[in-house]
């Protein structure tokens, strides 16, 4: 987790998303996003999870 470099906190994470960093970390674990490209990534975040592409991004490189 690239936490550190982004200095995105869970406080704000929830805030924005409803989640904390550690759900999102699992819920793209499930989604096998190692293995995807990064703008999959961020579409299936947007798509199932109704993120804004920002948030989605930010969950992208945060979490991966």
């Amino acid at each position: 987790m690239k936490s550190d470099y982004w200095n995105v906190e869970d406080k704000q994470v929830i805030e924005k998303t409803g989640k904390k960093i550690s759900e999102w970390i699992k819920i793209m674990d499930k989604f096998w996003t190692a293995d995807k490209n990064p703008n999959d990534t961020v579409a299936h975040l947007q798509n199932e999870y109704n993120l804004p592409r920002y948030w989605a991004g930010t969950l992208t490189t945060l979490c991966t």
